[in-house]
């Protein structure tokens, strides 16, 4: 019986991360399309698509998954979408972007709206948490890509701004404008990258009390889970101590 629940478990669990791959892929493949319906649908003559392209290589997404999106872009029937930036504030003053590709703005904001007020947020104007973060390329790569040297030197190379190493991995920060090109050249010196992402950075980080934590997290997992919602920042941070007594619970 043991083994029995054990199975239904791991099947279970699978059955999660398969649901969230699909997911994954589902939000790359509409930025590629995007992105290709926006310019040219070649990644080389097209920024916004090539590093659409990047990330999505990053993430293991198929390349059939991926030339398939960028030729919807050309089909009379996909939808136009437009990127919309929603900002506001989680409880215990924590600031919040949510990043959106929608085709229908009164629905997404509708969704973002309701999950702000379930969760205790507020919902602000644009510009009104951005300006505490900065708007940077990342770029990640396993320990396995080389030692910090070696990584420092190649991101120095490709155009950098900084980089982080510990033994989980490399972390690479450059110039937003500048992330597909770096990603490009550090992919010709270290190989493919594990993520490329534009993110919003936090300049500087709120600490949260445990009867806060876990609503923030809940309210980031609930945004994220919209296939609307492309991306999600905010700049908290939870305690070591606390994070083991959430993930226990």
């Amino acid at each position: 019986m043991a083994g029995h629940s054990a199975f239904k478990n791991i099947m279970h669990k699978k059955g999660r991360a398969d649901a969230a791959r699909a997911k994954l892929f589902a939000k790359l493949g509409r930025e590629i399309t995007v992105a290709a319906k926006l310019g040219m649908p070649d990644p080389a003559m097209n920024p916004r698509l090539r590093l659409a392209v990047q990330a999505a290589r990053a993430e293991n997404m198929p390349k059939d998954n991926i030339e398939r999106a960028i030729k919807k872009a050309a089909s009379a029937d996909t939808s136009q979408f437009d990127e919309v930036r929603y900002e506001g504030y989680a409880p215990g003053g924590v600031a919040v972007i949510v990043v959106a590709l929608t085709d229908n703005r009164n629905r997404t904001g509708g969704v973002v709206r309701s999950v702000f007020s379930k969760h205790d947020g507020n919902l602000g104007s644009t510009g009104s948490v951005s300006h505490m973060f900065s708007h940077v390329g990342e770029i990640g790569y396993p320990a396995s890509a080389g030692s910090a040297d070696k990584v420092l030197e190649a991101a120095i190379e490709a155009g950098a701004d900084d980089v982080q190493s510990d033994a989980s991995g490399h972390v690479v920060t450059c110039q937003f404008e500048s992330l597909g090109s770096v990603a490009q050249a550090l992919e010709a010196s270290l190989g493919q990258a594990s993520g490329v992402k534009a993110v919003w950075k936090p300049n500087l980080t709120t600490p949260v009390a445990e009867d806060n934590a876990e609503t923030v997290l809940k309210m980031i997992a609930a945004l994220e889970d919209d296939d609307d919602v492309q991306a999600v920042f905010a700049n908290f941070e939870v305690s070591d101590e606390v994070m083991r007594k959430l993930t226990a619970a």
